[in-house]
């Protein structure tokens, strides 16, 4: 906005109309000095980083910068983060393989772990030193939260674009950070999960948790089994088309979440949650008698039949062909809410599942209710009870976390995304509770579940259900701000954790989300920037 400055009348007689404006304008000029722009504080970022020491002189980006990359992984990093500066900077920024100077990505030997890094600025250039290209990774998102958030748009802005001077020294605290996105109870194609894929890399988040299959719909293609798809996914809740993944489209999200160095952990939920694929084989029931396609949002009323072989040829099939597809080391298998499996069946299913998931080469995971059976060695149990819960059930989980058992923890009312904010919140469900910002992020992973051994905390992950959710800007507006929370939880030493800073850092995120076009909740525990 202009400021306008009003003259004297005596001024206005001596000097005329012309002269006025002239005068007015140099006054103008001269009174009120724009103030200089001043770098995002070290310690602004979210997640929180290790430590941030403040020191020395800005490092500002020009038309003259390079991004020193050197070769292979990292100088895919480096191309990264030049397709990030360059809309909004308008500058270069060629990627080169040698030099000083400028924005240099260093792989290097040091105490950084295979997600940590370092990072350095000062008046002739950033530096991110880590041991792996994932540090790097992780270093150029901090180093985006350090620029003003109009780096984010698409097109030039006038900047500067300063980095504060100092030292980051930053490694997670937690392996496992990690966001659910169910495509099952409404499909999401190709292009939305990558979108979301882009807004968990921003905070760090390293696994891409997609349940694919229950009983509103099966969304990958079998070749074994081709009705799952064809049949089973045509549908989701409310009736709509539904939609399944080809083998090259699940590819396709697999090769995209790794460019941005996450792992996707595949989910096929079972014994329960199938009536999609129930529905598709009538031989997978024990009366022989497939079930209609269902697009309600109950829980608990169907199962595989467990007596029958041809469940254990069937599991075989799924599991290979999508163990087949995907890198990673983790098969997700479900495993709760089976209302309708006698509790013997369930025993004998998990006992009878869990090694075809080693056969293939990949390591179980289960809903908490795996460990009412006997986990795999080296599974993890993803644990999504409440507060509330039973003292019973918490004492199950934790007995089997002290017998080795890994946890990743969910705890629903706490960072379940889809629960409502509060009772006036359009989207979401509310079964566990009201989960406002605060709730979501004020709780310690690493002492939650009594009797569980820190040791066993694997980390922590945050579910999207989406029985509501339809498309990415129902995503955006749950996630958003809650989603960084768990991030943070996830990534950032404990000794950091505190609402009161934590808030305003949040806060300072909206201005970024608005220039990347994500839309969120503007939460009144947020002390959002006005305008």
């Amino acid at each position: 906005m202009t400021r306008h400055h009003r003259s004297t009348p005596r001024i206005t007689r001596l000097l005329g109309s012309l002269l006025l404006v002239a005068a007015a304008g140099a006054f103008s000029v001269g009174a009120a000095p724009a103030p200089k722009a001043a770098p995002t504080p070290l310690d602004r970022v979210v997640p929180a980083p290790a430590t941030a020491e403040p020191g020395g002189s800005p490092y500002r980006i020009t038309a003259g910068t390079h991004i020193r990359a050197g070769s292979g992984e990292a100088r895919r990093v480096g191309e990264y983060l030049a397709d990030i500066l360059r809309p909004s900077t308008g500058y270069r920024l060629p990627v080169t393989d040698s030099g000083s100077g400028g924005i240099q990505l260093r792989l290097a030997k040091g105490p950084f772990g295979e997600e940590g890094y370092r990072l350095d600025s000062g008046r002739s250039g950033v530096t991110i030193t880590a041991r792996e290209p994932a540090g790097l990774f992780h270093g150029v998102q901090t180093l985006r939260q350090l620029l003003p958030a109009a780096v984010e748009k698409d097109s030039e802005q006038p900047g500067p674009w300063l980095v504060a001077g100092g030292t980051i020294r930053d490694t997670p605290r937690f392996g496992w950070r990690g966001a659910m996105l169910d495509v099952s109870r409404h499909f999401f194609t190709v292009d939305e999960v990558k979108r979301y894929i882009d807004q968990l890399a921003l905070y760090k988040i390293n696994k891409l948790h997609l349940h694919l299959s229950d009983d509103q719909g099966w969304r990958i293609a079998i070749d074994s089994w081709p009705n799952l798809a064809t049949y089973g996914g045509s549908t989701e809740v409310g009736g709509g088309p539904g939609g399944h993944y080809t083998k090259d489209e699940y590819k396709e999200i697999v090769r995209y979440a790794s460019s941005r160095f996450l792992e996707v952990v595949p989910e096929i939920d079972m014994p329960g949650h199938t009536n999609a694929a129930l529905a598709s084989y009538a031989e997978l029931n024990c009366d022989g008698v497939a079930p209609p396609l269902y697009t309600g949002i109950r829980v608990g009323f169907s199962s595989l039949c467990v007596g029958k072989e041809v469940t254990y040829d069937f599991v075989d099939d799924v599991v290979r062909e999508i163990a087949e597809l995907t890198p990673g080391r983790y098969f997700h298998i479900g495993g709760d809410e089976a209302h309708s499996t006698p509790h013997a069946d369930y025993v004998k299913f998990m006992d009878r599942v869990q090694p075809v998931v080693a056969k293939y080469g990949k390591t179980v995971i289960g809903w908490h209710q795996l460990t009412g059976a006997t986990p795999a060695k080296g599974a993890l149990a993803q644990y999504w009870g409440v507060d509330a819960s039973s003292a019973a059930e918490k004492a199950r989980v934790a007995e089997a976390a002290r017998n080795g058992t890994g946890l990743i923890l969910s705890p629903a009312d706490r960072v379940y995304l889809d629960m409502k904010y509060d009772r006036n919140t359009p989207l979401g469900l509310s079964w566990a509770g009201y989960v406002e910002v605060q709730r979501s992020y004020d709780w310690d992973p690493g002492a939650y579940l009594p009797g569980a051994p820190a040791s066993a905390i694997r980390g922590v992950e945050a579910p999207l259900w989406t029985e509501t959710i339809e498309n990415s800007g129902h995503i955006e507006v749950m996630a958003f701000p809650r989603l960084p929370g768990v991030a943070e939880l996830g990534w950032s030493p404990a000794a950091t954790h505190d609402w009161e800073a934590y808030k305003v850092r949040l806060a300072a995120q909206g201005p970024r989300w608005d220039a990347l076009g994500i839309g969120y909740h503007r939460s009144p525990q947020v002390p959002w920037p006005a305008g």
